[in-house]
């Protein structure tokens, strides 16, 4: 039986995985942000892969800070989730995080940010870069939505608008 824990972080990981497909609708962004992970240094699917979980783990820290569960999870704004990829610090980010993870992708992921946050120097420089790039992926999509505080509810409604099943 899955924990309401573990659920939770299937959430998040679902959150970080639509957010750069939703956004690359829009094709001269992925484009945009190649450039830039380029002129940073950073392999671009390392970059995009850190990306996905920088927003997991963002997410994930302000549903546990707030006592989420799973099923409330999509109630939670993004503004929220935007605010934490650029606020909270990267230790921070990795608090209270699932002992083993479902998916392998998720552990080695994750594993990587945790390789990144404590080797310090030049990483420490790349993962705030990417953290700002989370904020602005979030940002962008939330301004297109129609609503005036958007939350994860709609972004996985345009995911499954977009017929993203990651």
């Amino acid at each position: 039986m899955t924990s309401d824990h573990d659920m939770l972080w299937s959430c998040c990981a679902y959150l970080g995985r639509v957010l750069l497909p939703l956004l690359d609708q829009e094709p001269w962004r992925q484009d945009r942000r190649r450039e830039r992970l380029h002129s940073w240094g950073i392999d671009m699917a390392v970059g995009e892969r850190l990306m996905e979980v920088f927003a997991s783990l963002a997410a994930h820290a302000v549903a546990v800070d707030t006592s989420l569960s799973a099923s409330e999870f999509e109630t939670l704004p993004l503004s929220a989730v935007a605010d934490a990829a650029t606020g909270k610090q990267d230790f921070e980010l990795l608090a209270g995080l699932p002992d083993t993870f479902a998916d392998d992708r998720d552990d080695i992921a994750v594993k990587l940010f945790r390789l990144y946050a404590y080797k310090g120097d030049q990483t420490s420089l790349q993962l705030f870069r990417l953290g700002t790039e989370v904020r602005h992926t979030l940002t962008v999509l939330a301004a297109r939505e129609s609503v005036p505080s958007p939350t994860c509810r709609d972004i996985f409604g345009r995911a499954d608008e977009a017929h993203l099943s990651l």
